[in-house]
């Protein structure tokens, strides 16, 4: 148990649990929003029971509380999408995609924060870029119109999810608690009830068809929501960006992996170039100059 305090470890399990997640969607029979709305839903109420049992007071100030909800709107646009892009690129893809968040964070520290990026950041957005047109061809009028949505959807999903992440981490870094679950419940029924208003606006019922898709529902949101971001909000403010990028980099590499070996993926030669410049890429964007 002593282990599993260490912030890299955590990390690093956090990272594969969530790698999980578009396996989840992609199995489970229900709408995007609705797969969503149940896996915050899910993870959001255990780690809400486990507060309670525990007797555990929420400790949050206004200020924490409303960067929480900012947050959660990030978060419920981030899965919004994402799980769109899954549905339309697979989830190998879409999740690779999700990842192009960290040239979005630099770009936010350029601007917001003023931070001058590195020459490895530099080389890493044109390589990014490349890797990209490798996955999906040179002609984009020729792709299907859903699969050029997905890609869309995957990209949006980055902005939103380096937003998520930033607001994340700027919580944690205020917070006087060692366990991230305060923070993480209440981001995760606050995206709930975004979802479930979502959800609602569009149609979609939240009815669970069979128990194979309550089982995949209950392992996203138990495994991949609770369990994983548990571990990674807890270790984020305990290292620094570039070890979080780092480890978060096995995500996307587990999620291509899975897409292949569960879905049977067809993948050309080309296109495995393109995902490991696309790693390659977010590998260098995620790190700092050698000293």
């Amino acid at each position: 148990m002593e282990r599993l305090q260490n912030p890299h470890l955590r990390l690093f399990l956090g990272a594969t649990l969530i790698s999980l997640s578009p396996v989840w969607v992609k199995l489970v029979s229900v709408s995007p929003t609705v797969s969503g709305f149940y896996r915050v839903l899910i993870g959001g109420g255990a780690l809400a029971l486990y507060l309670l049992v525990t007797r555990r007071r929420l400790g949050l100030s206004r200020q924490t509380v409303a960067i929480l909800m900012l947050s959660a709107t990030f978060f419920a646009v981030d899965l919004w999408c994402w799980h769109r892009s899954i549905g339309y690129v697979g989830p190998g893809l879409a999740t690779l995609l999700g990842n192009f968040q960290v040239f979005f964070m630099m770009l936010a520290g350029v601007l917001l924060l003023h931070q001058r990026p590195h020459v490895r950041q530099l080389i890493a957005v044109p390589l990014a870029l490349g890797g990209l047109t490798l996955l999906v061809g040179l002609d984009w009028k020729a792709l299907p119109a859903d699969y050029r949505l997905g890609i869309i959807f995957g990209l949006l999903t980055a902005v939103t999810y380096a937003g998520y992440l930033l607001t994340l981490r700027e919580v944690r870094a205020r917070s006087s608690h060692r366990s991230a679950a305060r923070e993480v419940a209440v981001v995760s029924l606050a995206t709930a009830v975004l979802l479930g208003m979502t959800a609602a606006l569009e149609g979609a019922s939240l009815a669970i068809p069979t128990l194979a898709d309550a089982g995949w529902l209950l392992s996203y949101g138990i495994l991949s929501h609770c369990i994983g971001w548990l571990f990674i909000a807890g270790a984020l403010p305990r290292v620094s960006t570039t070890e979080a990028g780092l480890a978060l980099l096995l995500q996307p590499t587990l999620s291509f992996v899975w897409d292949v070996l569960f879905f049977s993926r067809a993948v050309t030669v080309t296109e495995w170039l393109g995902a490991v410049a696309v790693l390659v890429a977010i590998y260098l964007g995620s790190t700092q100059k050698m000293k």
